[in-house]
């Protein structure tokens, strides 16, 4: 087990070998690092063309780690993503061939193009780490997880994600467009050659374990707690909300919030780090009435509403834990 400075210091050379590729991307960057300390998965909704499947072969590479792409495709089957089983001949004996998902990182390209049927392939191997066929389960190797991609604007041919398959991702995240500087440098860079051809590791997936054990001992107040819980009950209770986030958003956003801590060296969670991660953490599992929609009401707004709102703990709290620290 590392030190939480260990941490600190294995994120900036995670985020930095990262941004060589992803130009202008910082906090996106950050909570893919995150949600790998959390041993989590990300959901990368936006438009083609802006680095979804670039930034899931960035970190793949920089953690050095095995990696496996899924293309998503309506006959796509789940035999294809789990694996299959098959007789071999000469042993007389069936054989288990492992799919694509047996890889520690995996890249479900546009998941919201298969069946549901094909979906719900993915759904305990991410929540149990494993994949059951014919019978015999077959563990994953760590760390694991799914850089999953979708286009929220294209409807033809696309099946909705089930809400089971939504609340499984640690958090969604949106690249959007670089800004102008961005886009510029962006051409440079690739002038001659790709840079992620170019990109070495920076981690090792044995550092990477290490400080997923680290971030477990950070510590949160009760009443830290009380203020990511009091967030969660708000979506259920909200007038614009016609499903709340679960129990599993409350862990998400208790986890989170624990990686983002030490992530900036502290072994302790602030209210601040509860905010900062919120809409990351629980947009996606809050489902908007059809009449809120229609007057432009998002599930991020709803967040920042909340937000708003739900009292947040005195300054006590952060100078107890700081003297815990001490």
């Amino acid at each position: 087990m590392t030190d939480i400075s260990s941490v600190q210091t294995l994120v900036d050379r995670a985020v930095l070998n990262v941004e060589r590729v992803m130009v202008g991307k910082h906090r996106e960057v950050q909570l893919v690092l995150l949600a790998l300390l959390c041993r989590g998965h990300v959901l990368i909704e936006d438009v083609p063309g802006v680095g979804k499947t670039v930034v899931a072969k960035a970190f793949a590479k920089t953690i050095g780690c095995s990696f496996k792409r899924i293309q998503f495709t309506p006959d796509l089957l789940p035999s294809d993503v789990t694996g299959v089983n098959i007789f071999n001949q000469q042993s007389q004996q069936f054989e288990f061939r492992p799919g694509p998902i047996v890889a520690q990182l995996v890249l479900a390209d546009e998941i919201n193009r298969a069946t549901p049927k094909t979906q719900s392939a993915l759904l305990e191997a991410m929540e149990e780490a494993q994949v059951t066929v014919d019978g015999a389960t077959h563990k994953l190797p760590e760390p694991f997880i799914v850089l999953a991609t979708e286009n929220p604007i294209e409807y033809q041919g696309t099946f909705p994600l089930p809400e089971a398959q939504l609340d499984r991702f640690l958090i969604r995240i949106s690249l959007g467009y670089p800004g102008r500087e961005n886009e510029l440098q962006m051409l440079e860079r690739q002038h001659d050659v790709h840079p992620l051809e170019l990109l070495g590791q920076a981690i090792g997936v044995d550092e990477l374990l290490a400080a997923q054990e680290t971030v477990r001992t950070v510590r949160v107040a009760p009443a830290v707690a009380a203020y990511a819980v009091a967030i969660v009950e708000a979506t259920r209770r909200h007038e614009s909300v016609q499903l709340g986030a679960s129990p599993r958003g409350s862990l998400a956003l208790y986890n989170t919030a624990r990686a983002w801590a030490a992530m900036n060296g502290r072994n302790f969670v602030e209210p601040d780090d509860i905010k900062t991660l919120a809409d990351a953490a629980l947009a996606h599992r809050v489902i908007i009435h059809p009449g809120a929609r229609l007057r432009g009401v998002s599930s991020s707004s709803v967040i920042r509403d909340i937000l708003a709102t739900v009292p947040v703990p005195g300054a006590v709290v952060g100078a107890r834990q700081r003297g815990e620290a001490r």
